[in-house]
């Protein structure tokens, strides 16, 4: 197929199964500021991410990591896949934007992934969480550089630097204890957040393309290149030995917390911009210790109150309504 009958085919498609999908990726003009419904989104995206690592506590405990990366894109992947097949819209969208998808894959999954994985071996959670909050600030740089309508402001800036700062107060004592270990693992983390900036600018550009298969589309892509991969690190023996409570968690991580929170994800991208669904990095640990304190009865400390309130106040900074609001 050619290029231009690609992009008539997926012009097409997009029109007739439009009503299916929501807003399509990038055709719609994106908020510089967030409505209700993109805070709703991003709320319910930092919670799902959040719970994600009870998931996560759970799996590896029997399966290893690189395994995990793998069974949670490739189950994932098959949902959307039977989703798509029921419901619409029809992968075939997907077609003409094959190696971007690929190159999404890789910047959004694959490469952060790997890089998060290596830098925790020697970091605590506490200084890995604060550099994965640092997302926003890279986001804000490269769209500043890249786009036309997501340039620098001083609230933007402002209410990142707030949210990381929020981010290490709510560590607390364990983010002291974590500031040791190699210059290497931090760059890695760091690296991470760098992919994920650069994996926004890549889903700005699916112009026309529903969430719903950006979602397929990338999940699919990481599910080809993690096979190779699993088979030369960890190899087929004892792959899928793995108990009952074990294989609930790996799709609890699959289903929730990779296929649905991706459709969100890239709802975010297409209504409010990559600046600001990267703000979702901010609320991720928020969520985390909330559920924790919910579920697991664990104690929240006066440090934790304050990082959220740090965090809540860079939001509404970002936001700027109550602010404008203020001046007048």
């Amino acid at each position: 197929m050619s290029k231009t009958g690609g992009g008539l085919l997926a012009a097409r498609l997009s029109q007739r199964f439009y009503a299916n999908t929501g807003r399509p990726m990038a055709d719609t003009p994106i908020h510089q500021t967030m409505t209700a419904g993109d805070w709703a989104r991003l709320v319910l995206l930092g919670l799902i991410w959040g719970g994600s690592f009870f998931f996560a506590r759970v799996a590896v405990a029997e399966i290893h990591p690189i395994a995990l990366v793998l069974f949670r894109v490739a189950i994932a992947a098959c949902a959307l896949h039977l989703y798509l097949a029921a419901a619409g819209p029809s992968f075939r969208l997907a077609f003409p934007w094959a190696g971007r998808f690929v190159v999404l894959a890789i910047l959004n999954n694959v490469i952060p992934f790997s890089l998060i994985f290596a830098g925790q071996t020697e970091l605590g959670a506490g200084l890995a969480s604060v550099l994965n909050a640092t997302t926003p600030f890279w986001t804000i740089i490269v769209a500043n550089a890249v786009t036309a309508d997501e340039k620098l402001s001083w609230n933007k800036v402002a209410g990142v630097v707030l949210g990381i700062a929020g981010t290490a107060v709510m560590i607390g004592p364990g983010l002291v204890a974590s500031l040791g270990g190699p210059v290497w693992a931090k760059f890695a983390l760091i690296g991470a957040s760098v992919s994920y900036a650069l994996a926004l600018m890549v889903a700005r550009g699916f112009r026309g393309v529903p969430p719903a298969i950006v979602a397929t589309g990338q999940l699919t892509g990481s599910t080809a290149i993690m096979i190779p991969v699993v088979l030369l690190v960890v190899g087929l023996e004892g792959l899928f030995a793995a108990s009952a409570p074990v294989w609930a968690a790996v799709f609890g991580l699959a289903l929730l917390s990779t296929a649905f929170a991706y459709i969100l994800y890239f709802n975010i991208v297409a209504s409010a911009g990559a600046t600001n669904a990267s703000l979702v990095t901010l609320l991720v640990p928020v969520s985390a210790i909330l559920l924790g304190a919910l579920f697991l009865g664990e104690r929240l400390e006066p440090f934790e109150f304050a990082g959220m309130a740090l965090i809540a106040a860079g939001l509404l900074v970002i936001d700027g309504r109550l602010l404008r609001r203020g001046s007048r």
